[in-house]
């Protein structure tokens, strides 16, 4: 079952906010990251490279939950729940398109180092279910 994001909620994730990424570890400890995300309807989409732990993480587990809290509404939130699928296909568009969201620039000018990176991957996340003050 999938859950609906409220319009507060996608007019949020329509805008620059930072948000936190948690998977499972394998011993089932928790790991987190910052990332950038878009959505894509109720979809959250964020851009990771094959090999880091989260990717590694996602394909063994694909629960993942996704917290936003506004830097200037801290007593808000959300924390989307869900599973997640994964491609490499659009990647490098995906963060592309990301760091210009997030910085103004494409990711190359953002990070001159990313050429050193692995490819990239679309973390899509379906939400199963939301919760919070938002």
């Amino acid at each position: 079952m999938t859950a609906a994001l409220s319009d507060k909620l996608k007019a949020l994730l329509d805008t620059p906010v930072f948000v936190i990424v948690a998977t499972v570890q394998p011993d089932g400890s928790p790991q987190l990251s910052p990332v950038w995300v878009k959505r894509d309807g109720d979809d959250v989409i964020f851009s990771t490279t094959l090999g880091r732990q989260k990717e590694k993480n996602l394909r063994r587990d694909p629960r993942v939950t996704v917290l936003l809290q506004p830097f200037d509404a801290p007593y808000t939130y959300a924390e989307i729940r869900g599973t997640v699928t994964m491609s490499t296909e659009g990647g490098q568009e995906l963060i592309d398109e990301l760091a210009l969201k997030y910085t103004g620039q494409k990711y190359a000018e953002f990070n001159p180092r990313s050429a050193e990176d692995n490819p990239r991957v679309v973390v899509r996340v379906t939400p199963r279910k939301v919760v919070g003050r938002l």
